[in-house]
C-alpha cells in the first residue's frame, strides 16, 4: 500500500460555475426546533444519548464508547454526564429547548445525565422511565436429575 498520488487539474472545471447558479453545499438552511425528546439508555455497559425532534429525526447523539471511555467506565455517572454535555454542545444553537426525557435501563448513568440536562438550562417537561420489565419471563428449566 503505497501513497496516493494527487493530480491537480489546470483551470476550474465546476460546471455550476459556468451555467451561473450556485454550486449546491448540503444542508444550508437551520431551522429552530423548540421541543423534542431525549432518549437516555444506560445500560450497564454503555450510556448512549440520542435527542430528536418532535416528528422523530434524530437531531444528535452520542455515547460513552465514542467519547473514548472503555471498559466499565462507559458505564459510570461521570461518564453518562460527559455524554450529556457532548450532546448539549450538539444542540446548543437550534434546539430542542423544551425537552421530554425517555429513560432506559438500569445503568448507574440514569440520574446523572438527566440532572446533567436540567442543570444546563433546558426545560424538561417530563421524565419517563421505559425500562422493559419481564411479565413472568420465559419458562424455567427443569429440575436437573441425578
Amino acid at each position: 500500500m503505497g501513497k496516493k498520488k494527487v493530480i491537480q487539474k489546470s483551470g476550474d472545471m465546476n460546471p455550476a460555475k459556468e451555467a451561473g447558479t450556485a454550486p449546491v453545499t448540503g444542508k444550508t438552511s437551520s431551522r429552530k426546533i423548540e421541543s423534542g425528546t431525549v432518549y437516555v439508555n444506560a445500560t450497564y455497559n454503555n450510556t448512549l444519548i440520542t435527542v430528536t425532534d418532535a416528528s422523530g429525526n434524530v437531531v444528535a447523539w452520542s455515547s460513552a464508547g465514542a467519547m473514548g471511555f472503555s471498559g466499565p467506565k462507559k458505564a459510570t455517572p461521570f461518564a453518562s454526564s460527559k455524554v450529556a454535555m457532548t450532546v448539549i454542545e450538539k444542540i446548543k444553537k437550534n434546539g430542542p429547548f423544551n425537552v421530554h426525557i425517555v429513560v432506559k435501563g438500569v445503568g448507574s448513568g440514569r440520574d446523572s445525565a438527566v440532572r446533567t440536562f436540567a442543570a444546563q438550562g433546558f426545560s424538561i417537561i417530563s421524565v419517563k422511565d421505559a425500562t422493559p420489565i419481564p411479565h413472568n419471563g420465559p419458562r424455567p428449566p427443569k429440575v436437573r436429575r441425578v
